[in-house]
């Protein structure tokens, strides 16, 4: 039996971004129907919040687009580039973190920036991002495919952080669903007793509408 895709989406403490991320594509997942066949999760690159659950805005936010979610933080460790096929870093700061404790080039491969997976950035060669990236509908360049950390903001800062979370989720989705296709083409040796073949082929997905923030209340 082969073995489920595995990826742990990190951010600083746990309970803004990442979570808000994992609860996002465990969704997309289900609605594609590939949610037996990928293992999703989150943590955080320190353990300031270990055990504690998601910040109440981001509980709001997911609320507010229809996401169900229950989150415990906790923090991210090197042991884990074993067994997870991609990590996905919010911000270049998380990226560079996570990649200066990568043990190998083979791990340090693994992990990506998420916004590098929306419209415009997605790879030819999956499951990671294109070498050319472009503007991401407005909301980032090359040099800017960070979701911003909201915390020390208001509740108008989580809802745009949903926002480019759903964007970005759909080229994700895209990527990963081909990885799974390319792991599970090969013909095994029927000796073995493995299934043979290749997955019975799915509607294409359709992208869903970003969330739309509210409008700001007046100062």
């Amino acid at each position: 039996m082969t073995a489920p895709f595995r990826i742990c989406f990190v951010c600083t403490g746990n309970i803004c971004r990442s979570p808000m991320a994992e609860a996002v594509f465990r969704a997309r997942l289900a609605e594609d129907g590939l949610d037996g066949l990928v293992e999703v999760d989150s943590a955080g690159t320190g353990g300031w919040h270990e055990g504690e659950g998601a910040d109440p805005r981001t509980d709001a936010v997911l609320r507010a687009g229809g996401y169900e979610h229950v989150h415990t933080a906790r923090q991210f460790h090197t042991s884990w580039f074993d067994h997870l096929d991609l990590v996905i870093a919010l911000d270049s700061g998380h990226l560079r973190e996570l990649r200066g404790l990568a043990p190998t080039t083979q791990d340090a491969a693994k992990i990506h920036l998420l916004r590098s997976y929306g419209p415009g950035t997605a790879a030819d060669a999956l499951p990671g991002p294109a070498p050319g990236l472009h503007s991401v509908d407005g909301l980032g360049t090359i040099d800017n495919l960070d979701v911003p950390d909201p915390y020390y903001g208001g509740i108008a800062g989580f809802e745009e952080c949903l926002q480019m979370i759903e964007v970005a989720s759909d080229g994700l989705l895209v990527a990963v669903r081909a990885a799974i296709t390319a792991r599970t083409a090969v013909t095994a040796d029927p000796a073995h007793g493995y299934d043979t073949g290749r997955p019975q082929a799915q509607e294409p997905h359709q992208p869903h509408q970003p969330h739309q923030p509210r409008e700001k209340e007046s100062a």
